[in-house]
């Protein structure tokens, strides 16, 4: 008997966050995660920085004036993870039976400083499946929050495939969405804020492109979320004439695209809503014979990415039987090279500096106690 795939209902949901107001958001975003489920969804997504609300207010004031009028309310009323705010939005998947990616400013539980933009993943039992936070903040977010790092970027396995997802202009990265798509990626989620000014034009007319050019590259199904910044979110960020003239309203695009970057749910604009879509894996397999850019279709004896999977720290901590058993494996490492340069049948002048600098990090290593 043949192997079978998944069918199910997937849902990009647009929607306007309540700024600067993480309890209330996140009951607005519980209840439409419940409402997604309720019509069957299975994988559903929501926009970028959905808690508490992207940082739009640095489009309508000077930087200064921005960061002055509301960057302290932004930093109190982001996310902690794990914190009630995520429990919350678990027990909605849960409730929903559905997988959930949602944006989130996230704050490093127990800090008070720097913010990332983030993307929550969650399992259909509610339990944290991980966050994966922006490699590169894009324009106005520079200035509120911090870059991400290797660890974040990655694929979880699901009941209906493997599940990875980007932050706005991260979906033009070419080589972030390879190594998504090179870990197996079936289900991509892709996540943008409200674009609420002109300067936003360009990644407004963008979002078709990108979310169509990965579903048709990587021959998978994209989710894509986009944001809306409505009347209340003029009410609440723009607070002088100047702010109010500068606001360009309806720009939120959402929609889901198959293997060959067509839509099958959307794409809606302008308002709120919830866009669905029947997904049938097995699309996959014909799109594949045309291009598989991670199997048969590329020469990775020519071209290949290199992805290191490290979280940065602040501080690395050692014990003595740690630091003790860390330089040992450096002395290993350093006492390879030297039996590979010492083979060698001649040494030119830079490979026998090499030897002296190796022989001496040796000696200072071996002046390390052990115990």
């Amino acid at each position: 008997m043949s192997d079978t795939y998944p069918k199910f209902k997937v849902a990009a949901i647009q929607a306007e966050p309540v700024f600067l107001d993480r309890d209330a958001t996140v009951q607005k975003a519980c209840s439409l995660i419940e409402e997604a489920g309720s019509n069957g969804a299975k994988i559903i997504a929501l926009p970028e920085g959905f808690i508490p609300g992207h940082p739009d207010w640095l489009y309508f004031y000077p930087p200064g004036e921005a960061m002055a009028r509301f960057y302290r309310e932004f930093f109190k009323n982001s996310v902690e993870v794990p914190s009630p705010a995520t429990e919350q939005l678990g027990k909605a998947a849960r409730k929903a039976d559905a997988y959930v990616v949602i944006g989130i400013s996230e704050r490093v539980l127990g800090t008070m400083g720097s913010l990332y933009n983030s993307l929550l993943f969650l399992d259909s039992h509610g339990k944290v499946l991980g966050v994966h936070r922006k490699l590169v903040p894009t324009t106005t977010e520079r200035l509120v929050c911090a870059a991400g790092d290797g660890s974040t970027l990655r694929v979880y396995p699901t009941k209906y495939g493997e599940l990875g997802g980007l932050l706005c202009g991260e979906n033009t990265n070419s080589l972030a969405r390879f190594t998504l798509l090179a870990q197996g990626e079936k289900i991509h989620t892709a996540h943008w804020p409200g674009f609420p000014a002109e300067y936003n034009r360009a990644g407004i007319d963008g979002v078709d492109l990108r979310i169509r050019y990965h579903a048709y590259e990587g021959k998978c199904f994209v989710i894509s979320s986009s944001a809306i910044f409505g009347k209340d979110s003029v009410e609440r960020l723009c607070l002088t004439e100047q702010a109010r003239s500068l606001v360009v309203m309806g720009n939120g695009v959402s929609g889901v695209v198959n293997p060959y970057g067509k839509y099958i749910g959307g794409p809606l604009q302008g308002e709120e809503g919830i866009v669905y879509a029947d997904v049938d894996l097995e699309q996959m397999i014909d799109a594949k014979t045309l291009h598989d850019v991670v199997g048969h279709y590329n020469r990775f004896d020519i071209l290949s990415v290199l992805y290191q999977r490290r979280a940065t720290k602040p501080i690395i901590i050692l014990d003595e039987e740690e630091a003790t058993k860390s330089a040992g494996e450096i002395a290993s490492l350093i006492q390879s090279s030297l039996k590979r340069l010492e083979s060698k049948d001649e040494l030119r002048a830079p490979a026998s500096t090499e030897i002296t600098e190796l022989r001496n990090m040796l000696t200072n290593i071996s002046s390390i106690p052990r115990r």
